[in-house]
């Protein structure tokens, strides 16, 4: 029974104990006491190094500058209590420096994290009120940007000509610094690359013996250097050529060869992928009669290489049946007659020339053949004129036509007693 009872009155204890720490707690806070505490080694950054200081011949030294501070900040023990001291960062202005030589600078800032108000806090102390820093002349020289190249292209591809960006870089620092450096390093992995490799590569200082050079002194121009090397390939690519079809002239009635039927090139993987043939252009059958050769001009994918050393191809091409026959025809139509207008075809009878396969010109007979005359052109005309006409032979064979035809056609005013006439009849 005792026992129970000592292990509750422990427990009332207990309690008892947390919650006057909670009110303790609370009524510090709501309070808003006042305290003090001191940040101990914040890191100092240095601004307008790499520009106002460098354009300046300047460049700060690491030895004989300050790299802490530690300072005393007064605020309530809430906003005490809740900044975090690795946030804190010490900022020193260098625009102002002029000359060499360990100075003392006053022009300091406290910055604070991202979020907190520095009304919040008041400084109230500081181990130095002003940052040491050195300056020393700066020296820069160029340096060349050596490959060390790992692995190969792939089987059946070769590597084009290496591009780095920058192709040199600029190094800057005390003279004992940047004297030893001969050139950088740079390792480019081409782990059977099929395409265009383009990496952004780390670098490493080397000396004339072949020594790595570790300085953190050294100032460089850029952090990475972008390698790009072009992966090539060669590729047998056929010629073609694109037929144009009409009536009476289909590519199915035609034979053709392309001399030479392909040609070798050579360039880059990723767009000579892509290209499965080379067009030589147009070729338009309407104006093909008879077996004929035709010149073009091979044109090359950009940026690639004719290994084949060939630039102009020939396309021989002819009919497989093709005849052509003159038909007379007598009937006429109008199309496009002005409103308010009669038109009469006075042409009785036109020869025209058809072509097509021997069987389907055979097919055709004059009365097969329809002549329609365009007065598109004649909204104001009156009177007699010669006008364009176009032929359609009225038949399921495929049959072209060959020239260009006119007809005479009559334009009256309609009237009462002159009705609507637009045929030849």
């Amino acid at each position: 029974m005792k026992s129970k009872m000592s292990k509750r009155k422990s427990l009332y204890m207990a309690l008892s104990i947390l919650v006057a720490v909670v009110i303790w707690i609370y009524v510090d806070v709501s309070n808003d006491r006042v305290v003090t505490k001191e940040f101990k080694d914040i890191p100092i950054e240095f601004t307008y190094e790499d520009t106002v200081l460098a354009d300046r011949g300047l460049m700060r030294l690491e030895e004989g500058t300050d790299t802490s501070l530690s300072v005393t900040l007064e605020g309530t023990r809430w906003n005490i209590a809740k900044l975090d001291p690795s946030d804190l960062k010490v900022r020193v202005d260098l625009s102002t420096v002029t000359t060499t030589g360990v100075q003392n600078l006053t022009n300091y800032k406290l910055v604070f994290p991202r979020g907190v108000s520095t009304s919040d806090y008041k400084q109230v102390d500081a181990s130095a009120y002003m940052v040491r820093v050195n300056i020393g002349e700066l020296n820069s020289k160029e340096v060349e940007i050596r490959t060390e190249y790992v692995g190969s292209v792939a089987e059946g591809y070769t590597a084009g000509e290496l591009v780095l960006s920058p192709a040199v870089i600029e190094i800057r620092g005390q003279a004992e610094s940047i004297e030893p450096v001969s050139y950088a390093m740079v390792t480019i992995n081409l782990d059977n690359a099929e395409s265009t490799v383009s990496q952004s590569l780390n670098y490493q200082f080397y000396d004339k013996n072949g020594n790595v050079i570790e300085d953190s002194a050294i100032h460089a121009s850029v952090e990475q250097v972008q390698a790009t090397l072009p992966v090539n390939m060669t590729k047998e690519l056929p010629l073609t050529i694109s037929f144009i079809e009409s009536p009476g002239a289909s590519e199915d009635n035609v034979s053709w060869e392309i001399q030479p039927k392909s040609i070798r090139v050579y360039g880059d993987a990723d767009r000579l992928r892509a290209i499965d043939s080379i067009s030589l252009g147009e070729f338009n059958l309407a104006n093909l009669r008879s077996s004929s050769e035709y010149n073009y001009s091979i044109p090359i994918p950009e940026g690639c290489e004719n290994l084949s050393g060939v630039t102009w191809a020939s396309l021989k091409a002819s009919f497989k049946d093709m005849t052509s026959a003159s038909l007379i025809a007598s009937q006429f139509v109008c199309e496009n007659v002005p409103e308010g207008k009669n038109a009469e075809v006075l042409t009785e009878e036109l020869e025209v020339v058809i072509f097509g396969t021997a069987d389907d010109v055979a097919a055709v007979s004059g009365a097969d053949i329809l002549v329609v005359a365009d007065l598109t052109d004649y909204s104001a005309a009156a009177g007699g004129y010669t006008v364009p006409a176009r032929v359609l032979v009225e038949t399921s064979g495929d049959i072209g036509v060959s020239g260009t035809y006119q007809v005479r056609v009559n334009i009256r005013e309609l009237t009462e007693e002159n009705e609507p006439n637009h045929t030849g009849e």
